[in-house]
């Protein structure tokens, strides 16, 4: 049975969701994946309001979609980030608050766990997310960085995320972590680093994202392998690598949709993620859930982007085989 296609609304949060699922819906689209901002899932709403899920819900299935996932990027963002004026833009006043940077941690590690208790309310079982990080800036290794400084970044992330994922538990719902730069995992290695933090405690595992890995230098199809069972959501969205000599893959302080990058992200199916073989390794996997579209093309309409990454996701799926292509020879 094929997966079901979503779109991911992080980048539609312009819209009111009355406008975007009525969108969605038009597109082809089987669900959506509802950002926690805008007023597509407001956490607080659905907390204290013993109503919003219900009505929330009811909006939904009007325009034919389901829901499996809502996303909390921006408020996990300020959970092990070094706070700075970036992060005002990005939370809600009531995370915000006076901008003091210890209570912008702690108010986001609170509203995180308010967030897995409204996801069981609505009947969902994954957060996606992200998690900050407090040893980003330290990527490049001058002036020195010892080891002792990298170790007491991954400690950090492991006493604010592990009582967060306590009531992830108690609640039965999953965290999953889009490992993207700047948070605590970018890659395989830091991938692994996290898990390990964290003493493997099955709460927490991935948003898979090719997009984030592709630039890198990184076959995203080795990820999958890596953490097959970690694996608790998908995100399809494509990347392309653009050097030509001058540009560079740090991508020069140049903002997305520059050609002078040295990379950016595309369509699903117009860049260099190789959907093919990911499909075939969450086959092996046994990944069973939804195929999320978030997409980002700074160089097409959005619109008309997300009905035909819709089209070309839903094409490109496919179930593995149930018998060995050679069996009819043993009957």
């Amino acid at each position: 049975m094929a997966r079901p296609v979503t779109l991911f609304t992080g980048q539609w949060a312009d819209l009111p969701i009355d406008h975007m699922v009525k969108l969605t819906s038009q597109f082809g689209y089987d669900g959506i994946e509802l950002a926690c901002w805008g007023d597509h899932f407001e956490v607080d709403k659905a907390m204290s309001d013993d109503s919003y899920c219900t009505q929330k819900r009811a909006l939904l299935e009007a325009n034919g979609l389901q829901c499996l996932a809502i996303s909390a990027h921006l408020v996990g963002q300020a959970v092990c980030d070094v706070i700075d004026e970036r992060h005002k833009q990005i939370l809600p006043d009531y995370v915000w608050g006076d901008g003091d940077p210890a209570g912008v941690n702690a108010r986001a590690i609170e509203e995180l766990k308010q967030t897995a208790r409204a996801a069981q309310r609505f009947g969902v079982d994954v957060v996606n997310g992200f998690t900050g990080s407090s040893i980003w800036h330290l990527l490049y290794s001058f002036p020195p960085v010892s080891e002792k400084m990298v170790e007491d970044g991954f400690k950090l992330f492991a006493e604010r995320f592990n009582p967060i994922l306590d009531v992830f538990g108690e609640c039965g719902v999953k965290f999953a972590l889009e490992v993207h730069p700047t948070e605590i995992a970018f890659d395989i290695y830091t991938a692994q680093r996290a898990l390990e933090a964290l003493g493997n405690r099955e709460e927490f595992g991935f948003n898979f994202d090719p997009s984030h890995l592709i630039w890198q230098g990184i076959d995203p199809v080795e990820f999958i392998r890596a953490f097959p069972d970690r694996i608790y959501h998908v995100h399809i969205k494509d990347a392309i690598q653009t050097l030509n000599g001058k540009s560079g893959i740090l991508s020069s302080h140049l903002n997305f949709g520059d050609p002078r990058r040295g990379w950016d992200f595309r369509s699903p199916g117009r860049g260099g993620v190789n959907f093919e073989e990911i499909i075939r390794a969450l086959n092996v996997a046994n990944y069973q859930g939804p195929l999320s579209i978030e997409w980002e093309d700074s160089g097409m309409n959005r619109e008309f982007g997300a009905a035909e990454a819709c089209s070309f996701t839903k094409r490109m799926d496919f179930s593995p085989s149930d018998r060995a292509f050679d069996a009819a020879f043993d009957e």
